[in-house]
């Protein structure tokens, strides 16, 4: 009858010790005010599919197409004289004509997060303010003028792909 009634407490302490200690651990995270305040100052800008052409000896040899998307911040985009689009395109194609940021005879050795850097830093120059937060690449893909002119035969080489977060519906329902 002892060993009953031990084996009954022990159930109870070890019981109780299980509920004390997973309300414990259970409490409520501890919000980053800082890190969400930034978070919700920020906004989700899809970029529009940007043509770019590659000249090369003789003319154009194809075209880069780029589709990019931006984290942005709202409060510094809505200053801005030009709207921010117009500005991100300048800015591909000062980097994709001018600077000739992706060789397309090399294209195994294009460095993707590079070019995302060089993207935000110089659009961020332009802007003269941390507009910029990041830059999503959606994809990059090159497209010989064979290819456009005869689309049968697939010349084209896709660069770079990747994932572009989907933007939340604001709440509300709207």
């Amino acid at each position: 009858m002892i060993k009953l009634i031990g084996t009954g407490v022990w159930i109870l302490v070890v019981t109780l010790a299980s509920v004390f200690f997973a309300l414990k651990m259970a409490s409520a995270p501890k919000v980053d005010t800082t890190a969400a305040e930034r978070e919700a100052a920020l906004e989700f800008v899809s970029g529009y599919v940007t043509t770019v052409p590659v000249i090369g000896e003789g003319g154009v040899n194809g075209y880069l197409l780029t589709k990019l998307a931006y984290k942005a911040n709202k409060e510094l985009a809505a200053k801005q004289v030009v709207p921010l689009p117009q500005m991100i395109t300048d800015e591909l194609y000062t980097l994709l004509v001018g600077k000739k940021m992706i060789d397309v005879a090399s294209a195994g050795s294009f460095d993707l997060d590079a070019f995302r850097a060089t993207v935000k830093e110089g659009l961020n120059r332009r802007f003269g303010a941390e507009v910029i937060d990041e830059v999503f690449v959606e994809q990059i893909d090159y497209i010989t003028t064979a290819a456009v002119q005869d689309p049968a035969p697939k010349r084209g080489v896709t660069i770079a792909k990747g994932k572009v977060p989907v933007e939340k519906p604001a709440e509300g329902g709207h």
